[in-house]
């Protein structure tokens, strides 16, 4: 038998993991009962979507933040249909912005009560080559994918340092940060950032009562990413992978909710990576 890719054709020459069928989603344990979880960039359909729903799933409460203000509303709407028990937030945010991300962090903890749970997911993406790069591409993937992660753990950080509760922060990174792979140099540089961030945060953080890790996604499949990269490209990228496709995003946000609960309390300043790595 042959291997498959992301869209479930067969690939000539490889052969068919007993994994490369995707799983179905498993069912919410409880690893967040009673949390308090904020989720930047959650609306849609990525990984931040499904971390917001993972959170509601393990018994979280949660509050949804995205720049993007009408599908930040279908989001919410849709996700308090589907837990009508739970609580679920929302308020608009652009990372590239102190002031509301500062707003973001003081307003979740009144509106839920406290923060528990802070997920860094904002993050920008591009295809283009270093020698054809504005310097305008490469601040803005910097200034939303690492500064925007900078400046929600700061307000994070300031908000734990003024309460008697522990926290956590789980920041989203990528393979990409270890990775070569071309026309991605300003998405690499940022995520590799985010990984390093991580690591330095997490040994200040500590002081105040707070993991800080990260996950390292490869590729997960949702119609977003597709808008953004070629057919082509994602087929060649999950033909790499271990499985021979692409992860589910509810793959991704359930090693999200595991960072993010009580199972992983001496983890910090790790990145975990969410495929096969191939460094």
């Amino acid at each position: 038998m042959t291997g498959v890719d992301v869209n479930g054709t067969h690939a000539p020459g490889r052969a068919l993991s007993p994994l490369a069928t995707p799983p179905a989603e498993i069912s919410g344990h409880d690893l967040l009962l009673g949390k308090k979880v904020v989720v930047t960039a959650a609306a849609g359909t990525g990984i931040g979507f499904a971390s917001a729903r993972r959170a509601l799933l393990e018994g979280a409460d949660v509050l949804l933040s995205d720049w993007h203000e009408r599908r930040l509303g279908e989001a919410a709407e849709k996700l308090a249909a589907e837990f009508p028990d739970r609580t679920v937030a929302q308020r608009t945010c652009n990372v590239q912005a102190t002031a509301e991300v500062d707003a973001l962090i003081a307003d979740a903890a009144t509106e839920l009560g406290r923060i528990d749970v802070l997920v860094n997911n904002a993050g920008l993406g591009g295809e283009t080559p270093v020698a054809e790069m504005t310097d305008e591409e490469w601040d803005r993937v910097l200034d939303i994918t690492l500064t925007g992660t900078f400046r929600a753990t700061r307000a994070a950080l300031r908000y734990f340092g003024s309460v008697e509760h522990n926290g956590v922060i789980v920041n989203n990174a990528s393979v990409l940060g270890w990775r070569a792979q071309r026309g991605q140099a300003h998405y690499a540089a940022a995520k590799a950032g985010v990984m390093a961030l991580t690591r330095c945060s997490a040994l200040e953080a500590a002081d105040v009562g707070v993991r800080i890790n990260a996950i390292a996604p490869s590729i997960a499949k949702h119609p977003f990413l597709a808008k953004v990269t070629s057919d082509d490209l994602l087929d060649e990228l999950a033909s790499r992978e271990a499985y021979g496709r692409a992860a589910e995003v509810w793959e991704v946000a359930a090693t999200v909710a595991m960072l993010a609960s009580d199972y992983t309390t001496y983890l910090t300043g790790e990145v975990v990576s969410i495929s096969s790595q191939r460094a």
